[in-house]
């Protein structure tokens, strides 16, 4: 049986990296029912416009600087950590995920639990077989991103110190494929098709992952704050189905019309799909096909382009 949600209704709720795609939803559904606030850098005045019209508070603050933390409120029931860093500099990238997340933490100590969304990037390649938490980890996305994987690994280090030192209940949940009305990979293959760029694809066939839905993981986020314990809990978090980047491109083909021209390309993201055993026995599983969830994309952020 999947554990019980904890009930996000009227509390004080802190959302990092509340400007990214994938977090974006979370600060619209949750700033209806819950006082939300959202962590970033907010650089640029239309971000943090974005997200007051949510109806969430700004709090400007960079996680790999302590001090900047100081006016964060210490308050918070509920922490949901997505913000994440790929500048390609280590020592910065280092210090905002992986220190970033320490300094979070540190501060929001009295936090009935602590949600970070880690990624399936953390794993090394293996082919198409699934990856389980306890699987080996390994530099995946070095060839795109060169800090990424080192840093979600060393943020999940550095989070369950911090949880372990702090009695802090925690849960990591390594994302899949996270996507939604508002965009994803799928969209970005879209486009590709549309201007005839060829999609880079790892020789070894099919590419499989688990797409994650925004309604899907937006439904799971009681879970995963109600599995979270002091000795923290880490799962995986993608969609239920096994999809391929083949399968939704053919897809994408029949709403558009666009074809799409695969290259071979050994240094290409190979299959990362994953084990859901643990997963579905801690949140369940999840319920937005992936072809509703494609066409629902495509239909929100290019209309005129479908059939």
């Amino acid at each position: 049986m999947p554990v019980t949600p904890v009930e996000l209704a009227n509390t004080k709720i802190l959302i990092t990296g509340p400007t990214g795609q994938v977090a974006l939803p979370v600060v619209e559904h949750f700033a209806k029912i819950a006082d939300v606030y959202a962590l970033a850098r907010f650089r640029k005045a239309e971000d943090r416009a974005l997200i007051e019209g949510l109806g969430a508070t700004v709090l400007q603050a960079d996680l790999a600087d302590a001090s900047s933390l100081d006016a964060v409120p210490e308050d918070f029931d509920y922490v949901l950590n997505f913000a994440v860093v790929k500048s390609g500099d280590f020592d910065y990238d280092l210090a905002a995920n992986a220190e970033g997340v320490g300094n979070l933490m540190t501060r929001c100590r009295k936090a009935k639990a602590f949600l970070h969304f880690s990624s399936t990037a953390v794993y090394e390649y293996v082919g198409q077989e699934p990856r389980a938490e306890n699987a080996p980890l390994g530099d995946n996305h070095r060839v795109m991103f060169p800090t990424y994987s080192i840093s979600k690994i060393a943020a999940e280090t550095v989070c369950r110190f911090v949880a372990h030192q702090q009695k802090i209940p925690t849960t990591i949940a390594r994302l899949s494929v996270p996507y939604g009305d508002n965009g994803g990979w799928m969209y970005f293959h879209m486009l590709m098709m549309q201007q005839g760029i060829p999609i880079d694809l790892h020789p070894d066939k099919p590419n499989y992952y688990n797409p994650l839905h925004a309604d899907d993981y937006i439904e799971k986020i009681p879970y995963l704050l109600g599995a979270a314990t002091t000795e923290v809990t880490t799962t995986n978090f993608g969609g239920s189905q096994k999809v391929s980047i083949e399968e939704w491109c053919a897809y994408i083909s029949e709403l558009t019309g666009f074809e799409p021209a695969f290259q071979d390309n050994p240094k290409a993201f190979g299959s990362l799909c994953i084990d859901t055993e643990k997963m579905h026995s801690l949140i369940g599983e999840t319920k937005v096909d992936w072809r509703e969830g494609v066409r629902r994309q495509l239909q929100n952020l290019a209309p005129d382009l479908l059939k």
